[in-house]
């Protein structure tokens, strides 16, 4: 296939070849020159092989000194990255194994202008010939003056415009349709995959800008200044009235720089249990008006009573729900969207609101159960909307990250605009253990909706993941600056203040989280896990006691749970076994059905020797969680590990953990920091108990090596004690390594002595360290 053109587009993508321009539903995609190179090379030949050969001779000439494979792998997994594919399962390139790549989507070449000058023989006109010619132009100049005044432009707007929703004017007397209607309206509207609202927490920002009061009414003149302020290209205001014992809705959207109506319907309902319908059909015939394509229109087009339900009542609870989580947060909306689900209990969006609630307030075990429900009821919604309870059911509940991944491209596809969608492909990247991807998908997301917080609290973790600490401070510095806060960007703030063993910073973020009741036992956690990182084991006891008393105060049981069993797994570790039983049964006891407190318990028990508890628990889960990745690649894995370790058979541990994936640094969703990485220091013990010095090194120093990832864990601090181990074992077993073994050693033993300095004296495992250590002098 020959090039046709400069522009060629396939999926929701776009590049423009003379430019080297790539770009998503307008967004600029960032692409270095060479994997570029590599796309246009593919698009060139779209369904045909482009052997690694033929890329070699265009990109890399032969006086060029490269190791080329590698070169070529990582330019290829760039051009993935840019494109959100996978090489297990292509969208846009396939892999042909040990012969080349080839594009597997259809791509859609635009031909370039061409201007074309007839050669014709000049003719001279008759003199008449000049005044037809004026009175026909003053005659088209008319026609046209005359059909813009009657006929005001349909394609006004584009996909990359967004539109301000306006509050419904509602002269009828009933509140029910107060913030209610145009709930159902953003509902209708955003089932298309043209029109692009603003966001609610853009409009609530913007409102601050123009120093007007969290829900101000957005009348029309409201919303057309807001529009103006937040660079919109139009706003849509609604109104309803009643006409007897029928109600009259009007639609209109207007240019928000000179008020010019671009569109507008008027439609009656006939009683009150059919206004949502009436709006439903307005809103359909506005979508057409206002340039979708009919195709697009018909297809995406469930009725709002469908869509949402029945009940306006339910409805308004919704709504209240939303704003007051835009203005306050997920606190205080779970009381609105919990009243929505008693209204009417097959609500299914409402069940998705109340997941989204406890997942922002970190109860993931709660947040499951909702999108379970709603992913149950995910009839009762649109097709946009569905596609979203589909990826949370995948990504949160069954948590089959896999699943979660792809429908959420699918979403992006359909919905390149979404931002929502990005931030929570990037979430399931992470959790996989793919930082890297996760920063990349997030910062598009981020471009979508540059003052949404969940992006910056997302890309500060992921930065300290890839222990790229500048990069999180930068983060935070332009949360900051746009007068975005939350308590995950001081979980963060604190993350880098403990690993510059900056006590000042550490402390000014206590006092933070001290300031806010629903989040005092975040700060109160961390406090305690830094304490039992260095030595401190009595002070973290009486810590943790008060951080569980204050989430159980807070409703959030499940973070006191999962606290308990933490601290019941260091117990187990530092040798004070029985305490760390009591712990992980008081962890089951306070949330029986937290996923996350009863795999933290299950390997507490596995830690502290309780080979029963530890099998059941384990038993349990397996059955209870089959589908989950991180269950089954990284919990079961750890715990069984341990119970071999405790029958003495490291043999089986080994066997049991011996596949090593990114998902071993993948993000713990239940956890303050982002992991512990047990399973990597599960298998250095049991290096250590097979003998295998070097080995059992190497999976400490992982732990090391990854402090943005474990922060206090205390897994970071025995992991200087694992590797003075290691190197102790090798320098026995191993001739060869001798001397330099034995020093590497005792450097170890000094690390964690020195970090141990000021420790509780009567810890088991610090009388251990210090006896190995004399005993190695």
């Amino acid at each position: 296939m020959q090039r046709q053109g400069r522009i060629v587009r396939f999926g929701s993508f776009e590049v423009d070849l003379q430019e080297g321009k790539l770009t998503k539903a307008g967004i600029r995609i960032r692409l270095q020159a060479q994997p570029l190179q590599i796309l246009a090379l593919l698009l060139d030949r779209p369904g045909q092989l482009v052997t690694r050969d033929e890329i070699r001779q265009k990109l890399w000439s032969q006086d060029t000194f490269v190791e080329f494979d590698d070169a070529l792998n990582t330019a290829v997994r760039k051009l993935r990255t840019a494109l959100n594919d996978s090489a297990d399962n292509p969208r846009f390139l396939e892999t042909i194994p040990r012969r080349g790549y080839r594009f597997v989507a259809p791509v859609a070449w635009t031909p370039e202008p061409t201007t074309v000058i007839p050669n014709t023989p000049r003719v001279r006109p008759h003199p008449y010939l000049y005044l037809l010619l004026v009175a026909a132009l003053i005659l088209a100049v008319a026609a046209v003056a005359a059909f813009r005044h009657f006929h005001r432009p349909v394609f006004a707007i584009t996909p990359r415009d967004t539109i301000v929703l306006a509050d419904f004017a509602n002269t009828t007397g009933d509140p029910v349709f107060d913030d209610t209607l145009q709930t159902a309206l953003n509902v209708s509207l955003r089932q298309s995959p043209f029109l692009n609202l603003l966001s609610g927490s853009e409009v609530a920002k913007t409102l601050q800008q123009m120093t007007r009061p969290a829900g101000t009414k957005l009348t029309p003149e409201v919303a057309r200044e807001l529009c103006q302020r937040a660079g919109s290209k139009s706003y849509l205001a609604g109104s309803i009235g009643s006409l007897g014992s029928e109600y009259v809705l009007g639609l209109k959207a207007a240019n928000c720089q000179n008020g010019d109506t671009l569109a507008q319907e008027l439609v009656t309902a006939a009683s009150k249990e059919k206004v949502l319908d009436a709006l439903g059909a307005a809103a359909s015939k506005l979508r057409g008006e206002l340039g979708e394509s009919l195709a697009t229109v018909q297809k995406f087009d469930v009725p709002l009573v469908q869509a949402t339900t029945s009940s306006l009542e339910a409805l308004q609870a919704l709504s209240m729900g939303r704003k007051a989580s835009d203005e306050k947060g997920p606190a205080a909306a779970l009381p609105f969207d919990q009243h929505a689900i008693a209204l009417d209990p097959n609500f299914a969006m409402a069940y998705r609101a109340v997941g989204i609630d406890y997942t922002n307030l970190s109860e993931m075990g709660r947040a499951g159960e909702y999108f379970t429900k709603a992913f149950q009821l995910r009839e009762h919604a649109s097709e946009r909307e569905k596609l979203t309870i589909n990826a949370e059911y995948y990504s949160y509940a069954t948590a089959e990250l896999d699943k979660g991944a792809q429908t959420f491209q699918e979403e992006i596809e359909i919905y390149p605009r979404d931002e929502a969608a990005y931030v929570n492909l990037g979430l399931v990247y992470a959790a996989e253990g793919q930082y890297e991807k996760a920063t990349e998908i997030t910062r598009q997301g981020a471009r979508l909706a540059p003052d949404a917080v969940s992006e910056y609290e997302n890309l500060a973790n992921y930065s300290l993941a890839l222990q790229r600490f500048d990069d999180t401070r930068q983060v935070i510095h332009e949360a900051q600056a746009r007068k975005i806060d939350d308590f995950i960007l001081h979980n963060a703030l604190y993350a880098l203040a403990f690993l510059a063993a900056d006590s000042a910073a550490m402390a000014e973020q206590q006092q933070w989280f001290a300031g806010k009741p629903e989040f005092e036992n975040v700060g109160i956690a961390l406090a305690s896990d830094t304490d039992a990182h260095d030595g401190h084991v009595a002070k973290a006891r009486e810590l943790i006691k008060r951080a569980v008393r204050s989430a159980v105060q807070a409703d959030n049981k499940e973070n006191g749970a999962v606290y308990l069993a933490i601290a019941a797994q260091r117990e187990a570790a530092f040798g004070n076994t029985e305490q760390a039983r009591q712990l992980a049964a008081e962890a089951l006891k306070l949330a029986p059905a937290s996923q996350g407190a009863e795999s933290e318990a299950a390997l507490a028990f596995a830690l502290a020797g309780d080979t029963a508890r530890a099998e059941s628990l384990a038993q349990h889960l397996k059955k209870r969680f089959p589908l989950d990745t991180q269950m089954q690649s990284l919990w079961l894995p750890a715990i069984q590990a341990q119970l071999a370790l405790d029958k003495r058979k490291p043999d089986v541990a080994l066997n049991v953990l011996q596949a090593h994936s990114p998902i071993e640094f993948g993000q713990i969703p239940f956890v303050n920091n982002i992991s512990c990485l047990y399973t990597v220091y599960v298998r250095g013990e049991a290096y250590l108990a097979a003998g295998q010095g070097n080995a059992a090194a190497t999976e400490f120093q992982k732990i090391l090596d990854h402090g943005g990832i474990v922060w206090n864990c205390w897994t970071g601090a025995l992991a200087h004690l694992g590797v003075a181990r290691a190197n102790a074992l090798q320098s026995r077993t191993s001739p060869a390594a001798g001397d330099a073994a034995r020093l590497r050693a005792l450097a170890a033993y000094k690390d964690f002595l020195t970090l141990w300095k000021d420790a509780d004296p009567d810890v088991p495992i610090l009388k251990q360290a210090k006896a190995e250590y004399a005993k190695l002098q």
